[in-house]
């Protein structure tokens, strides 16, 4: 098997997992690993949480798959009923795909076709610095140009990129932003909300992100927020959009839609998007899908995780986890081996100093080996470590969590 960001050639030591419940992972010989980065940031509420796990069993005994082109079914239907009642106001149309890569390529092409479809030439798409939006050829071609995807720079299209929002040079993106907005009429301007992923966990205020949106309208260029890695609870609020009182004209969910247990993604626009293309013409129609769209069951996955955040307990848990999070991670801030101790919500992350940084830093397996012995789930990106537990994480798991990480330092220092 080709496993995924793996170097076969440098990790050839993988662990078979045979079991999965709340914040644990069971290996075939024997050992509990606790989950810290929520198995690449999908699992919100725990594995294999039982109300999912009885809607999974139920749907797939009913209905397990239909094309969603010419038909639909309810729990496609009660999903998007309640995604908009909870999504920002103003977000009126869900379309379904299968994976955040896919929903990021849909808001592209949605952005794209509006603009085409309004008889106006505006193709360009603005981008933040440091950004990864996926690893599709559209989603690739928004991110950082770098080590993801240098092999495939043939295929990947022109975007113009702002730098990020540094801590003290905020105005210098927005800036950028604004002359770009100006300067080059695009067509929109996507962006992670609060936290760039991928790119090394960075940070910055809502206040910003809300800027970001005015400058966006005033010149009348589409946002577009890509919320699948911080949606669902993780920056502290369902959504980060919240935090910044802004309603995207696109925003793209994944990841914890269906509390992890099944691939899905929806990207949610404007009525006046959807109306862009809807015509008795067939050449304006959306030309998008997958063989799996709104699939049954991961529905009915999604619509059981939408049933508990509406619960108001859910959300009074990840503000739980945020407190406990700041707690574990405040003695680092003193610690001398780390620096950019940060936290949004229930993420942390930390720079372990090194000789080198990013993503390729050698320091980056060290360390992953380093918690994989501990019985962890933490995977580095390079230099940074980052703790993005589901929701069902206990104190002693993250004194658990937070001891590796400081023995890690121990053992490399």
């Amino acid at each position: 098997m080709w496993h995924p960001f793996t170097q076969h050639g440098l990790e050839d030591r993988k662990s078979k997992i045979v079991r999965g419940d709340g914040a644990y992972l069971h290996t075939a010989d024997g050992r509990r690993i606790i989950d810290a980065i929520s198995s690449w940031w999908v699992v919100t509420h725990g594995h294999c949480h039982p109300p999912i796990v009885r809607a999974i069993q139920e749907q797939a005994g009913k209905l397990n798959q239909i094309i969603f082109a010419g038909y639909t079914h309810d729990a496609a239907e009660e999903v998007a009923a309640r995604l908009l009642r909870l999504a920002p106001r103003g977000l009126d149309y869900v379309f379904f795909s299968d994976s955040g890569s896919a929903s990021v390529e849909v808001a592209l092409k949605m952005a794209l076709g509006y603009w085409h479809h309004s008889s106006k030439q505006r193709t360009r798409i603005v981008v933040m610095q440091h950004s990864y939006h996926g690893d599709t050829v559209g989603a690739m071609s928004v991110g950082a140009r770098g080590v993801f995807n240098a092999a495939y720079r043939p295929l990947l299209f022109d975007v113009t990129s702002i730098p990020f929002p540094a801590k003290g040079r905020e105005r210098e993106t927005l800036n950028a932003l604004a002359a770009t907005c100006q300067n080059e009429r695009p067509a929109a301007f996507i962006v992670e909300p609060l936290i760039l992923g991928a790119g090394g966990m960075l940070m910055y205020p809502a206040w910003v992100l809300r800027e970001m949106k005015r400058i966006c309208e005033v010149s009348d260029v589409l946002f577009v927020a890509d919320e699948i890695m911080t949606g669902w609870g993780r920056t502290g609020t369902l959504f980060a959009c919240e935090q910044a009182n802004v309603t995207p004209d696109i925003v793209c969910y994944s990841k914890g839609i269906t509390g992890g247990a099944l691939p899905l993604a929806v990207t949610l626009c404007r009525a006046d998007i959807f109306e862009a293309h809807y015509s008795t013409d067939r050449t304006r129609t959306f030309f998008h899908s997958s063989s799996y769209t709104a699939n049954p069951v991961a529905c009915a996955a999604a619509k059981a995780n939408l049933e508990l955040w509406e619960d108001p307990e859910t959300r009074c848990r990840t503000m739980s986890i945020a407190a406990m999070q700041e707690q574990a991670i405040e003695p680092f801030r003193a610690d001398a081996r780390f620096e950019n101790v940060r936290r949004t919500g229930t993420i942390t992350a930390l720079d372990f100093k090194a000789n080198d940084a990013g993503y390729l830093a050698d320091v980056g397996p060290k360390l992953q080996s380093l918690f994989k012995d501990r019985n962890l789930l933490l995977r580095p990106l390079g230099n940074t470590i980052y703790v993005m537990p589901p929701y069902c994480v206990t104190a002693a798991d993250l004194d658990e969590i937070y001891a590796g990480i400081r023995d890690a330092a121990d053992a490399l220092s």
